[in-house]
């Protein structure tokens, strides 16, 4: 049987929903940077740029996904919250018919298209074409898998069963990076490569099914309906909107600097970001927790909804915080260990900045996740248009004044004012919120005031402290942040630190599933 409610999320099963969303995507990660090198020694250097390019028409797939995902995790969430689950098997049947004739059409036509993708916009060389003709076309029948997957998840997600998920989700996304290294041992073909990925997104289809199917009773024993679906592509359509405009202002500078500077200074400047970017997969698993968790609890009960905001907004900071410091402080080590001296010395003083801004970048994602639990994403997706219209332009006059320097400060300006924004957006349009909001501000700008103070100990100090310097700094922006958060919790929180091993334990209630 279904759920038909699910205990409010407290502190303690926060963490551990976020620690097993972090787990899912980082372990896989973790062994994809392993096998990197491998893969690029089997197939070659063109071989590696089609897979490369797979790999990101893989991601594109992800838009025909139209944001159903995510707008069925709240709705779901929403109804379950309200005692109406057993009104998810007809949403979520019409919400699948609609995604697959959506993603079925787009892989037809990629289908179709292939051949001329390869010949004339890839230009790949005669002899490879046939294993990339093969190859994509492959992966474009995945197109339909992709979003049934991110509709799938969102059941999950709004059952909260982040254990579960996860626990399948591991072993399939390992062999997503592992499966192409054994085939090639067998099977030297970029066709082969595909059809790995390809099987593991099946398995991943199937074994996400069998963890739905029995939170949906009834579902597919009738002919879905379309209407039901319809309002998910409305919410969908602006979370989709968002997404693409946040990422299009993630990366905008960086054809800015490619058509105002030179590609060297690309390289200098996009290595950074990409570097400080992965941080985002700390964030991203602490709103995947949030969202399911708000839209149960925001309309029946506003006090526990306001608290997720801010547990999440101080779980993130404490989780980032200390990466931060690390690559302001750091910055010219990081990048002499991991790429050598000459990017060490191009590219230490943009490191320092979109590390603090990535500070702010992370922390915005809790009162996203709020604002898109409680049905506004067209606020957030506006917000975007908004900042895209000031921080495009700045960016290119402080490009032209300061280098890649300049660009750099404009981007962390962006995402502390979009932070600060998002945050003030949640209190107007939740006024529930408006309490838990106001109580992140202090930690928020005390570990905001810390970076800046270390960024200028690291890149202003006299020679002879510049070593000493940072440390000092840190340590006391780290200190001073702890202090700070620490007076915005409350009681129960302040008790779980004193025991943290309780957090990563899911608590069971009679009549309730875990969180």
């Amino acid at each position: 049987m279904g759920d038909s409610q699910l205990r409010p999320a407290g502190a303690r099963s926060m963490v551990a929903g976020v620690a097993w969303n972090a787990a899912g995507r980082g372990l896989p990660l973790l062994l994809a940077l392993l096998l990197t090198p491998v893969l690029i020694g089997q197939l070659g250097t063109e071989r590696w740029g089609l897979f490369t390019l797979a790999l990101a028409m893989v991601g594109v797939f992800g838009v025909f996904d139209l944001g159903v995902g995510q707008a069925l995790t709240r709705t779901l969430a929403e109804r379950i919250g309200a005692g109406r689950a057993d009104e998810g098997a007809e949403l979520v049947g019409a919400a699948l018919v609609l995604l697959l004739g959506v993603s079925f059409a787009a892989a037809a036509t990629l289908w179709l298209c292939v051949p001329a993708l390869v010949e004339r916009v890839l230009l790949v060389p005669p002899a490879l074409r046939e294993q990339a003709v093969g190859g994509l076309r492959v992966l474009a029948a995945a197109a339909p898998l992709v979003v049934v997957n991110a509709a799938l998840w969102g059941v999950l997600a709004a059952h909260r069963r982040f254990r579960e998920a996860n626990l399948v989700t591991i072993p399939v996304s390992i062999f997503y990076y592992l499966g192409p290294v054994l085939v090639l041992l067998v099977w030297d073909s970029l066709t082969a490569v595909m059809l790995a990925l390809v099987a593991c997104r099946f398995a991943n289809t199937v074994s996400y099914l069998w963890l739905a199917r029995p939170l949906l009773p009834g579902l597919f024993r009738r002919l879905p309906r379309l209407a039901p679906a319809l309002p998910l592509v409305r919410m969908g359509g602006w979370m989709t909107m968002s997404g693409i405009t946040t990422q299009a202002l993630v990366y905008a500078d960086r054809f800015l600097i490619g058509a105002l500077l030179s590609l060297a200074a690309v390289a200098y400047y996009a290595t950074p970001l990409d570097l400080v970017l992965r941080a985002w997969i700390l964030p991203v698993a602490v709103a995947q927790t949030m969202l399911p968790a708000i839209a149960a609890s925001f309309a029946a009960d506003p006090s526990e909804a306001a608290a997720l905001l801010r547990r999440g907004a101080l779980l993130v900071m404490a989780l980032v915080l200390p990466a931060c410091l690390l690559l302001v402080g750091g910055a010219r080590e990081v990048l002499w260990l991991w790429l050598g001296g000459e990017f060490a010395e191009n590219g230490a003083g943009v490191l320092r900045i979109l590390a603090v801004g990535i500070f702010f970048s992370c922390v915005a994602f809790a009162p996203a996740a709020l604002l898109d639990a409680i049905g506004r994403p067209d606020a957030t997706a506006l917000l975007s248009l908004a900042e895209a219209a000031v921080f495009l332009p700045l960016c290119a006059a402080l490009l032209l004044a300061a280098g890649i320097e300049g660009a750099a400060v404009a981007w962390a300006l962006r995402a502390a004012v979009d932070c600060g924004a998002k945050l003030v957006l949640a209190a107007k349009l939740y006024p529930p919120a408006a309490e838990a909001a106001g109580r992140v501000i202090a930690p928020l700008a005390g570990a905001g005031a810390g970076l800046l103070a270390l960024l200028a100990a690291a890149a202003f100090a006299p020679h002879g402290i510049r070593i000493a310097a940072p440390f000092a700094a840190g340590g006391l922006a780290l200190a001073g942040f702890a202090l700070l958060a620490l007076r915005a919790l409350d009681t129960e929180e302040r008790a779980l630190l004193r025991r943290p091993a309780a957090l990563l334990r899911p608590r069971r209630a009679a009549g309730h599933l875990p969180s």
